[in-house]
């Protein structure tokens, strides 16, 4: 009865686990014979400016704490969480930098780490970012999750370089991304590693390509015997060697003759593999091509939708995964039903002005929008209220259907089903 026992108690308590960032089986040495990890895979330009677009971007979102007021809602700048979220978490960061590191981390390693500070009432006072490739994530002995945490620097002023501490769950905020067991999150750049290893593959490649082109390119023949093959070699190379010398007029001796060697077909489509690697990288972080630089496919027709779409697919499911994690470890459990902590993105939605003087058009001439409620949208001083600019409005040809024979009724006429 035991054995079934201990079974069962296996069954019902996961033993995940995650220790640093270095899988056997997702890091090491690509196809392509590149290494990689996430300090190599930022040397590339597709890595560095998705992570780069998309940190930003959140980092960039205008964060708030509300509070629910009845079917509405309305923000609370005197909770203690407002500064901290809004401002700075923490007396050497701004709440930009502070934001942008952890969406690094999240976009680079597949988890964000950071310390909570809590005072004696458990209300929080402090946010420090911890390293994700330090950090180790258990379960003691009564299956609660345990944070282990090896500084490797002073970092953080709060932990003692080199002293591994254990931190309890409620002391971390922690932002998984996409995973496989709901409580880690996998690295992007080691589930894509071939990808990866590929893009710095190529960089490598055109390095030691315009590094090495002593153009032209091809074999020195000489009708004698050389006693120092190497020696010549190295004074052609001295000279007509890396990119500064390219195109230098080559002057031959002694009866050596200089065969040409055509330039092979993967080195004619290197740029094309490259171009292609862009378009993996992109795909990996869901970035459309033109917001790193690659305009190819891009014109002014789509590339507006394209931004649009950038913002509900790809920006949006980041924005609802770090909202629920700050609600989830910041508020108090008593004040989970009353507040909650929500990113802007309505600015990144809006479309050009034309567009949004149309669209505001239909919703005051509609009712369900005021002109205060357009003015806040366009980030401009309301209109005092005794000056109607909190009125909703309706245009005066319109009434309801009930309504709609009413005044005939009332003069004698037929009501709206036709009967007298």
């Amino acid at each position: 009865m035991g054995i079934f026992s201990w079974l069962l108690r296996s069954r019902d308590k996961p033993t995940n686990s995650y220790h640093f960032s270095g899988w056997p089986f997702a890091f090491g040495k690509s196809a392509a014979g590149a290494k990689v990890n996430e300090f190599t895979a930022m040397q590339t330009t597709a890595v560095y400016a998705c992570v780069r677009i998309l940190a930003e971007s959140v980092a960039s979102l205008p964060l708030h704490v509300y509070e629910y007021k009845g079917q509405g809602k309305e923000r609370v700048p005197g909770h203690p969480l407002y500064a901290l979220l809004h401002d700075s978490p923490n007396p050497e960061m701004t709440s930009f930098i502070f934001r942008e590191t952890a969406m690094i981390h999240l976009l680079l390693w597949g988890n964000s780490f950071s310390q909570i500070i809590r005072d004696g009432m458990r209300r929080v006072v402090g946010l420090y970012p911890l390293l994700p490739n330090r950090m180790s994530v258990d379960r003691d002995e009564h299956w609660e999750l345990v944070y282990t945490y090896t500084p490797m620097s002073d970092s953080n002023p709060n932990l003692k370089s080199g002293q591994s501490i254990k931190l309890r769950r409620e002391d971390v905020l922690h932002i998984p991304g996409l995973g496989f067991n709901g409580l880690v999150g996998y690295s992007p750049i080691a589930m894509a590693r071939n990808a990866v290893g590929m893009t710095l593959a190529c960089e490598e490649y055109g390095s030691s390509f315009f590094a090495n082109c002593a153009r032209p390119g091809g074999v020195l023949k000489h009708p004698g015997v050389f006693k120092d093959p190497s020696k010549l070699r190295e004074s052609w190379q001295a000279v007509y060697g890396g990119t500064a010398n390219t195109g230098k007029v080559v002057v031959l001796e002694e009866g050596v003759d200089y065969q040409q060697i055509s330039i092979p077909p993967e080195e004619a489509q290197f740029l094309e593999t490259r171009k292609f690697q862009i378009d993996e990288i992109a795909r990996l972080y869901r970035v459309p091509p033109h917001m790193i630089g690659d305009l190819e496919k891009s014109s002014f027709n789509n590339i507006e939708q394209q931004s649009l779409e950038y913002v509900k697919y790809t920006l949006n499911p980041w924005v609802v995964r770090r909202e629920q994690s700050l609600q989830k470890a910041l508020l108090l459990p008593s004040e989970q039903k009353r507040y909650f902590i929500k990113f802007n993105v309505d600015g990144l939605l809006r479309r050009d002005y034309q567009s949004r003087m149309q669209g505001y058009s239909i919703g005051c001439q509609n009712g369900w929008l005021s002109a205060n409620d357009i003015r806040e949208m366009e980030n401009m001083n309301p209109i005092p209220e005794e000056e109607g600019g909190n009125l909703y409005l309706i245009n005066g040809n319109l009434c309801k259907l009930r309504d709609a024979g009413l005044f005939g009724k009332q003069n004698g006429g037929n009501d709206t089903n036709g009967k007298a």
